[in-house]
C-alpha cells in the first residue's frame, strides 16, 4: 500500500520514508518545489530512497492534488505535517475517505486568534484576542476604523505590552511585539503594507522564557514526549535563534506541564497526532503562544528521534493509517538518548548568499556538530527579522540539553554566511 504526503517539513523526509518503508509501504510525496528537500534527498539511505516516489504538482491547487492522489495506487493514508497545507490536507483526506482529523478542528487550530479566545473563555489563558483591521483605511472595512481608533481599542481592550500578529502566520512572519504607543502606531502602519495569511489581531505580551511541548495524542489521550527550549532574538525581531531538547524540568513541574498541555489540546479540539505547543512560562504558569498540529519544525523531529532512541515518524505512519501509535505506549523517555541542541545561522545583511566560512572547522568542536543547510549559494536573502533569513542550522549532541546548547552555540559561532550586498554587484 501507499502513504502520501502533501508536502513536508524541510527536514525529516528521510526519517519518514524510512518509517514508511520499514512498515512495508511506499511513500508518495506531492510537492510543488523539490528544491525545498534538497538536503534530505541528497542524504536518503538506500532503504528510504527505494520506498519514495515524488509527484510534482501545484500543491496550492486542491483540485490538482486530488487528481494526483486519485492516481496513487493503493492509497491508504495521507500525511500532512505542515501548517500551510494542514487545512487542504484535512479536506482531501475527508474527500478521499482516508483517516484524518476533523477539518473543522484543523481550521480552528490554524486560527490563532480563535484559539486564544477559546482558551480565555475556558480559563486557560489570562489574555484574549482582539481582531484589528490590517488596513483601517480600506473602504472594504465596513466599520471604517481609523488607525488612531484601532490603536485606542488595542490600548483599551488589550493594554501594553502587546503582540500584533497574523492569525494564520508561519515562521514568525508578521509579528510585532509592542511595548509603548509609538511602537504600536509603527506596527499598525507597517501592517498596512503586508499581505496576511489570515487576519491581524492583538493579544497580551506574556513575559518569560519560551518553550515548546512536543506531544503525541490518540483519541484524546496525550503523551508529553518532552519539552524543547527556544532562544528568541532580542526585540523587535522575533526570529528563533536556538533550541535544545529535552529540558530537564523537575518531576512535579513536568507533571503540571503534562496536565496543562493535555487540557489545552483537548479544549482546542486536537485529539490525534503530533502537536508542537509553544508556550511562555510566566510567573503565573504557562501561557500559550500557538499550537501546531504537527511534529516540530527545523530539527525538532531529529532531536526527538535521537533522545527517544527511535524513529518517531513511525507514529506519523500509524496515525495516517488510522491506528493507535505504538510510541504512545512505548517505555522510552527523552532522557534515554543523547540530548541535542541546534542553532539557526543568519546573515547580518540582505543580499545574495555566496557561501559560508567555517564549515570546514566544525569537526574540531565537541558534540559532533552537523550542518543542515536551508539555503544555497546564489539565493537572495531578503528577510532578517524572521526565520526566512535562516541559511542553515548547526546541531550538536551532549548528555544534557544545557551542555548540547553550549556546544551548538560554540560551533555555530564559527560559521558565517557570506552575503554579497546589492551595491557590490
Amino acid at each position: 500500500m501507499t502513504i502520501a504526503a502533501l508536502e513536508a517539513l524541510t527536514f525529516g523526509l528521510g526519517r519518514l520514508a524510512e518509517a514508511v518503508g520499514g512498515a512495508g509501504h511506499r511513500l508518495c510525496l506531492l510537492t510543488g518545489d523539490r528544491a525545498v528537500y534538497r538536503h534530505e534527498l541528497a542524504h536518503l539511505t538506500p532503504e528510504a530512497l527505494a520506498a519514495l516516489d515524488i509527484v510534482d504538482v501545484d500543491t496550492f491547487d486542491e483540485s490538482a492534488c486530488a487528481a494526483a492522489l486519485a492516481a496513487v495506487p493503493d492509497l491508504r493514508g495521507l500525511v500532512n505535517s505542515t501548517d500551510t497545507w494542514s487545512v487542504p490536507g484535512a479536506d482531501l483526506a475527508a474527500k478521499l475517505g482516508l483517516p484524518g482529523p476533523d477539518p473543522a478542528a484543523v481550521r480552528l487550530l490554524r486560527d490563532k486568534s480563535r484559539v486564544r479566545t477559546l482558551l480565555h473563555e475556558r480559563g486557560l489563558s489570562r489574555g484574549r484576542a482582539l481582531t484589528v483591521p490590517a488596513d483601517p483605511a480600506d473602504p472594504s472595512n465596513p466599520a471604517h476604523v481609523s488607525a488612531a481608533s484601532a490603536a485606542a481599542e488595542i490600548l483599551r481592550e488589550i493594554g501594553l505590552p502587546a503582540v500584533l500578529k497574523d492569525s494564520a502566520g508561519t515562521s514568525s512572519r508578521n509579528v510585532w511585539p509592542v511595548r509603548d504607543e509609538q511602537q504600536l502606531h509603527a506596527a499598525l502602519a507597517e501592517a498596512v503594507q503586508r499581505a496576511f495569511a489570515g487576519r491581524l489581531f492583538a493579544e497580551p505580551f506574556f513575559s518569560g522564557p519560551v518553550y515548546s511541548a512536543e506531544t503525541l495524542s490518540w483519541e484524546g489521550e496525550t503523551r508529553l514526549l518532552g519539552v524543547l527550549s527556544r532562544q528568541m532574538s532580542p526585540e523587535p525581531s522575533v526570529r528563533e535563534e536556538a533550541a535544545a531538547f529535552p529540558v530537564a524540568f523537575p518531576a512535579p513541574e513536568l507533571g503540571l506541564l503534562q496536565d496543562w498541555v493535555g487540557r489545552v489540546l483537548a479544549t482546542a479540539g486536537h485529539d490525534t497526532g503530533f502537536a508542537h505547543v509553544e508556550f511562555v512560562l510566566t510567573t503565573e504558569g504557562p501561557e500559550l503562544v500557538e499550537i501546531n498540529r504537527r511534529i516540530g519544525g527545523a530539527l525538532v523531529g531529529e532531536a526527538l528521534c535521537r533522545a527517544l532512541g527511535t524513529n518517531v515518524y513511525e507514529a506519523m505512519v500509524d496515525t495516517a493509517l488510522g491506528r493507535r501509535p505504538a510510541l504512545l505506549d512505548s517505555p522510552v523517555d527523552a532522557s534515554s538518548g543523547p540530548a541535542t541542541a541546534f542553532v539557526l545561522v543568519y546573515p547580518d545583511r540582505r543580499g545574495t548568499l555566496t557561501g559560508w566560512t567555517g564549515l570546514d572547522t566544525l569537526s574540531a568542536f565537541p558534540g559532533t556538530p552537523e550542518w543542515y543547510p536551508t539555503a544555497v549559494p546564489g539565493q537572495r536573502v531578503e528577510h532578517l527579522d524572521d526565520q526566512r533569513g535562516c541559511t542553515g542550522i548547526v546541531l550538536a549532541e551532549a548528555s544534557t540539553a544545557e551542555l548540547a546548547l553550549h556546544r551548538a552555540l560554540s560551533a555555530a559561532g564559527s560559521v558565517r554566511p557570506v552575503v554579497a550586498a546589492d551595491d557590490e554587484g
